[in-house]
């Protein structure tokens, strides 16, 4: 429908997406203040600063990479009345989700060692808070791009317009905005 012959697909991505990178820029202001709330005890965790940017950054691809292939399960026709009894569709979360909570894993000792080496001081409390915060993000966030995901997909694939165009600019938003509060949330309740 939307990519015919005569249609110029560059200016209707864009056209479709503005209103969706609009809100993910609005979103991702209103983390700043929420991070800016807890910057004094988030400076003194000096392996959640490290380990930040990179679960913001995983995250947000996780949730386009499921949501390109959701997208592609749904123009193949894979995915028929219930999205939630789909196999390949639970196969796709599970994989994701244990590919995040390994990747989260790796790069929290890598945080750990860095802080080692730039003669942090952190005892095993920490250490331990640090991963069960990286895990409980990670774990939540995947789990709620999936959801919304599944419902947003589900929303404008019945409406003939391509899941993507709307998912990945929404997702990458949710993951940003969504990792900031998590964090700020389990460091305000662990430290």
């Amino acid at each position: 429908k939307e990519y015919g012959s005569h249609t110029n697909v560059p200016k209707t991505i864009l056209k479709e997406s503005i209103k969706i990178l609009l809100l993910a820029s609005l979103l991702s202001s209103i983390g700043g203040f929420a991070l800016e709330s807890i910057k004094s005890v988030l400076f003194s965790i000096i392996p959640l600063i490290i380990l930040f940017p990179v679960l913001n950054d995983m995250i947000g691809d996780y949730g386009s990479i499921f949501s390109a292939k959701f997208s592609t399960m749904l123009h193949e026709g894979k995915i028929k009345l219930s999205a939630f009894k789909s196999f390949e569709l639970k196969k796709l979360f599970a994989q994701i989700l244990v590919i995040a909570v390994i990747t989260t894993l790796f790069s929290s000792f890598i945080a750990f060692g860095i802080s080692f080496f730039s003669h942090s001081i952190f005892d095993n409390s920490i250490i331990l808070k640090v991963l069960l915060i990286a895990l409980l993000d990670v774990i939540l966030l995947i789990s709620i791009l999936f959801l919304v995901s599944i419902f947003a997909g589900l929303y404008f694939f019945k409406k003939h317009e391509d899941p993507s165009n709307f998912l990945i600019p929404i997702t990458t938003s949710i993951a940003d905005f969504g990792n900031i509060l998590i964090l700020s949330l389990l460091v305000i309740l662990l430290f």
